[in-house]
């Protein structure tokens, strides 16, 4: 998606780590009009599919979630990462990696809110090495619902986590792919 890209390129901020900093626009300040854009994409991307519910994971995902669930007109549902006490029932649970946070969260979605009867379509900031979005996968198959996609704004194609989705079968669209980063430049596919 070349919008994305070129705001990448525009205001992106290249940190020690492979760590790409998209704050000032997507993941800590929100740019409403642009993320706009990026849920019609991602509308267009899954059209055929009959989504009936987007999962993701509590913090960066949820704000781009929302505003690609207005396109499919169907909530959003998001994992939390710590138990409160607001939360009651059944849960299900997996364990995450954070590559940013290199921290392992368990994560939790109530059992209500995600059945057999749902057609997932996961959405998330990022993808490097795959972990999170393998923990919400396995969430969705022990929930029993059909999952028919996952939806990624920034991949970054020089970390295993996309090869790993989709050797798993899953039908991935990531709206940018980031070959290689350096602090002067990144490269797209």
């Amino acid at each position: 998606m070349q919008l994305l890209k070129d705001r990448i390129l525009k205001d992106g901020v290249v940190k020690p780590g492979n760590v790409l900093k998209v704050d000032s626009f997507l993941n800590h300040q929100m740019d409403i009009a642009f993320i706009n854009e990026l849920g019609k994409e991602f509308k267009a991307r899954f059209a055929s599919q009959p989504i009936t519910k987007i999962l993701t994971i509590e913090a960066s995902g949820i704000g781009i979630a929302c505003i690609a669930a207005q396109y499919f007109h169907v909530p959003v549902v998001f994992a939390k990462k710590a138990q409160s006490i607001n939360l009651d029932g059944e849960m299900y649970t997996s364990k995450i990696e954070s590559f940013t946070h290199k921290k392992v969260y368990d994560v939790i979605i109530s059992k209500k809110f995600l059945t057999p009867e749902d057609h997932v379509l996961i959405i998330d900031d990022f993808l490097a090495n795959g972990c999170a979005l393998i923990g919400l996968i396995d969430i969705v198959n022990k929930s029993g619902a059909v999952l028919e996609g996952a939806g990624i704004v920034i991949e970054k194609g020089f970390q295993s986590g996309g090869q790993r989705i989709r050797d798993m079968g899953v039908h991935l669209e990531s709206l940018a792919i980031i070959d290689h980063m350096t602090d002067s430049e990144v490269c797209f596919r």
